[in-house]
């Protein structure tokens, strides 16, 4: 796995979890030139699981290859939100890539419903995408004490600071709000972004993983204004701890987020709905409290961290049989 993304967190919790899993880590610089990546020291293994984007390169005869699509960028609606460079890496290489990994692949899985049903449809996969919703530990990622403050209202935007992300909207986002509502940037894991302008925004830096669950509980509400999820972890971890969460009505969002119930579900790329959005909730600690034990209970009840590794550990054992 390359590192510096969400699909590489996850693959070190299943490393965590299940026994005889091992992630091998690369830099992501190795992708510039692909074929390089043939010439890394990979282990022996029984299963090789990765990702769709280089798997090519990882497959070994006499084993089973698993790929999962932990997000999907190459249809034409993500034109309008990736720079010329990303579009002609989608176009071009990432596309062949993916649809030579999808061929050769045993199985393939998919993060979300919406995942799977955008790459049946967008590359014509003629083979079965098994649906393995991303999961979260609710033990380490759980609401810690009373969030009541005087006066601030703490709003956390966590991810990596691109386009895709919606970054350029927080800060037509911040001038809208009124005093008492302050908006922090986590960055996320990528070294580099796309993004330094961010007026009125308080920016907390990289925060490693470990810190996150201290964090959320840190701040009142998630703010996640991405026009394309696969399904969000940092939406999951949020929720688990208790968290409202504003953000798009798009992708697999509304898989995860239930519009009136566990936060609001705004307009693609609409600043205004995202604003009355945040104030309707920091005017309301009732509500972003309800809301908030509504997340958690559908965490405990559909994401579960066991679920998951559960799914997987039979996608395994199947795939080996």
């Amino acid at each position: 796995m390359a590192t510096g993304n969400g699909a590489f967190v996850l693959h070190r919790i299943l490393e965590d979890a299940l026994p005889d899993y091992r992630v091998f880590p690369y830099d992501p610089r190795w992708t510039f030139c692909p074929p390089m990546l043939k010439i890394l020291p990979l282990p022996r293994g029984d299963i090789v699981h990765t990702t769709p984007d280089h798997a090519v390169f990882f497959r070994r005869t006499g084993q089973p290859l698993v790929i999962t699509l932990h997000n999907y960028v190459l249809d034409p609606f993500m034109r309008d939100h990736s720079s010329i460079l990303q579009q002609l890496h989608y176009r071009t290489d990432l596309r062949w890539f993916t649809t030579r990994a999808i061929e050769a692949a045993d199985v393939v899985t998919a993060v979300s419903q919406f995942t799977a049903d955008l790459a049946l449809r967008d590359l014509n996969i003629n083979k079965p995408v098994r649906v393995i919703r991303n999961g979260v530990d609710a033990t380490r990622f759980a609401p810690r004490g009373s969030r009541r403050r005087q006066g601030l209202v703490r709003v956390l935007f966590s991810g990596n600071l691109t386009r895709r992300k919606g970054v350029g909207l927080l800060p037509e986002i911040a001038q809208m709000l009124p005093p008492g509502i302050e908006i922090c940037c986590a960055s996320g894991l990528a070294a580099q972004s796309d993004s330094t302008n961010l007026d009125r925004i308080k920016m907390l830096g990289h925060v490693p993983y470990q810190s996150m669950p201290n964090l959320y509980n840190d701040v009142d509400i998630l703010l996640m204004p991405t026009v394309r999820e696969g399904l969000s972890l940092a939406v999951l971890e949020a929720m688990a701890c208790g968290l409202p969460v504003v953000a798009t009505r798009c992708s697999s969002l509304p898989e995860q987020v239930h519009d009136g119930r566990g936060g609001y579900l705004c307009v693609p790329g609409d600043p205004n709905d995202f604003a009355q959005k945040l104030i309707e909730l920091a005017d309301s600690e009732v509500l972003r409290r309800s809301m908030g034990d509504y997340n958690r209970e559908l965490i405990e009840r559909e994401f579960s961290l066991r679920t998951m590794l559960d799914a997987y550990r039979d996608l395994f054992d199947e795939s080996f049989s």
